[in-house]
């Protein structure tokens, strides 16, 4: 059964939802926007704007909007977990190891766990806007959560500065 992945089916996918469903009550249900945390510059490493949910009650993930001024990019990095970031707004390309995707609005960018990436805003005018999902809580619950940054650096130059230390 493929529940993801390039053999994703619809059908086995509808097939494998339960018919149970267990009531929660867990709270809050929504985080306004005005109450996002927005992370110092300090800590996030490269020139985008990172505000996180973080009043959300989610236990297995992370969730953040992150903005990449016109004509710069994230920090070259990798990290254990998995991240999905859902375009709101903006046109750009996603560097994972040595493969390039380019992106726009309304498009899915998936980053797989421990490999090299970085995402570039292709605008000189515009900002972009993502909406991103990360399962790190769940490997921090575990003990297993781990990140890496190489600051402004190409693949290469990350590889290199890195190099032996594969976990």
């Amino acid at each position: 059964m493929a529940l993801s992945g390039p053999d994703f089916s619809l059908p086995e996918f509808l097939e494998a939802i339960s018919d149970t469903v267990r009531p929660v009550s867990a709270a809050p249900i929504v985080v306004h926007a005005k109450e996002l945390a927005e992370l110092p510059a300090g800590q996030v490493h490269n020139p985008s704007k990172l505000a996180v949910a973080g009043k959300l009650p989610a236990t297995t993930f992370e969730i953040f909007r992150q903005i990449i001024p016109p004509g710069l990019s994230t920090d070259m990095q990798r990290h254990h977990h998995e991240t999905v970031h859902f375009v709101i707004s903006g046109d750009g390309h996603t560097e994972v190891e040595d493969e390039t995707a380019h992106w726009s609005t309304g498009d899915f960018i998936y980053t797989p766990p421990w490999t090299w990436h970085r995402h570039y805003n292709d605008s000189a005018n515009q900002p972009v806007e993502f909406l991103t999902i990360e399962n790190s809580r769940l490997l921090a619950l575990f003990g297993v959560g781990r990140r890496q940054s190489a600051g402004l650096a190409t693949v290469d130059e990350a590889r290199a500065r890195f190099e032996g230390d594969l976990a």
